[in-house]
């Protein structure tokens, strides 16, 4: 366990906890209701479905090395990272790297980073990264770790007029913009009455081995 000095609400400190694999399940109502209130959020705008998180997360119990990063305020969860190997991830993040020279056994999937909107700008995501990254070097098999990112227009009407992406904070963190690599899935929008196809492309960042 990690306790950050991050204060935006109240005076307890931010604590960060890595949990794995069947350990996550606890958490796993946090990590749907997080998932649902800030995906609703530009760029996703993601009308959540319970039903649906309630089965996708089950795939973090399925895999022995998955992990699930948590920033807690007091017994509250405002965040959560999870990751877990690419191999373990559905058809559709795996398929983009068939016609690649990068095997899926090589890749560590970083999935979604959520976080409550008072809790942001101290240091809790580069926390995530941190956490998700030495977990995936802890293994000393993968040669990369890999997340994905919704693409959409700049002109979308429905962009916030001052939205600052976080392209430069992925920069800098060693990752790189794949544009080859591309993810699909459907989900319906806020707004809309069905679900519609989103392209997702990953970013790479390749992983120093331990041994």
């Amino acid at each position: 366990m990690y306790v950050m000095d991050v204060k935006p609400e109240t005076q307890r400190p931010v604590q960060i906890r890595c949990y794995n694999g069947l350990a996550i399940e606890p958490w796993l109502g946090h990590l749907a209701a997080l998932r649902i209130a800030v995906f609703r959020d530009w760029p996703y705008l993601y009308d959540g479905d319970e039903d649906y998180e309630a089965e996708y997360l089950k795939t973090y119990l399925r895999s022995p090395r998955s992990v699930a990063v948590l920033a807690f305020d007091g017994d509250l969860v405002v965040g959560a990272s999870t990751g877990l190997p690419l191999a373990d991830e559905s058809e559709e993040f795996t398929q983009p790297f068939s016609e690649t020279s990068i095997p899926t056994t090589e890749v560590f999937y970083c999935g979604e980073s959520v976080l409550l909107p008072a809790y942001r700008g101290h240091g809790i995501g580069h926390r995530f990264f941190d956490e998700r990254e030495a977990h995936a070097r802890s293994y000393g098999d993968y040669a990369w770790t890999a997340f994905c990112a919704v693409d959409r227009d700049p002109s979308h009407p429905r962009r916030p007029a001052f939205h600052r992406g976080n392209e430069a904070f992925w920069t800098k963190r060693g990752y790189r913009q794949r544009p080859e690599l591309r993810a699909h899935l459907p989900w319906r929008e806020i707004g809309q009455d069905g679900e519609t196809d989103h392209s997702l492309t990953f970013w790479l960042r390749p992983l120093e081995r331990t041994r």
